[in-house]
């Protein structure tokens, strides 16, 4: 069976110390995102959605271990029928990132929710991608796109970014115990050196000028009470005023 070389990476000390705050991240933000339907696209062999709600998930990817077997930018969706979107490392890995985040955008609907994890070139996992003996190995061999770059590309295609935040600020090295030793970084780095994580992790919704949401009847009926309320102390108000002005002619 083939397999696929950035989830063994994932099996290394490095890639399960990262793993762990992919998932830690994952499971605090997606749990209260609802919805119809939801994709993950690549790395099948995690289930990175676990905590989330909604019910029809799927895994899509061109190897083994995926729901739907499929190019991630020739999706076989209908158009605006997704409601979250995950893409795990997928812009690295991809032919055309950009093409990719085109047909993500034509199958999410108006107010989905995308979320984006990738490798952050400014920083010393990027610099290893760049300079390193290893650059030629997975995951270092993957285009790495940076934060401005993505928010650029998101922002053309009508997204507006939510949240996020960037992680892993320890070097990359392959010693578990290395990993131990270093943990004081990740405090240090966050508050220090805020743009030099090793990943981010990026949230953004689809926005489409001109649609209006649909919101339930009562709310509708609360509203439209409110409205007539004011309406009717304006008018009393100025009912008021005018009497305070005449004058009693004997």
């Amino acid at each position: 069976m083939p397999t696929n070389p950035l989830a063994d990476w994932f099996a290394t000390p490095l890639g399960a110390y990262l793993l762990a705050k992919e998932r830690a991240y994952l499971d605090d933000v997606t749990p209260d995102i609802f919805g119809f339907h939801a994709l993950q696209l690549g790395l099948p062999q995690f289930d990175l959605l676990r905590e989330n709600r909604i019910t029809h998930r799927m895994k899509i990817d061109v190897g083994e271990g995926s729901d739907v077997r499929a190019r991630g930018d020739e999706l076989p969706i209908a158009t605006q029928s997704i409601d979250l979107a995950l893409l795990p490392h997928a812009l690295e890995f991809a032919e055309e990132p950009h093409a990719l985040l085109r047909e993500i955008d034509r199958v999410m609907m108006p107010e989905g929710r995308l979320i984006i994890l990738g490798f952050n070139p400014w920083s010393l996992w990027g610099l290893r991608s760049a300079i390193g003996p290893a650059r030629h190995e997975t995951p270092w061999n993957g285009k790495f796109v940076s934060l401005l770059r993505v928010k650029d590309w998101l922002a053309l295609l009508g997204f507006e970014v939510s949240a996020g935040r960037l992680v892993c600020y320890v070097p990359p090295v392959k010693k578990e115990k290395w990993l131990l030793r270093l943990a004081f970084m990740e405090p240090a780095g966050d508050r220090w050196w805020a743009v030099g994580g090793a990943v981010y992790m990026l949230q953004a919704i689809k926005r489409v000028r001109g649609v209006r949401l649909l919101t339930p009847a009562w709310h509708e009926a609360v509203a439209r009470e409110k409205r007539v309320a004011l309406a009717a102390k304006r008018e009393g108000a100025a009912a008021a005023s005018r009497a305070g002005s005449l004058k009693i002619v004997k």
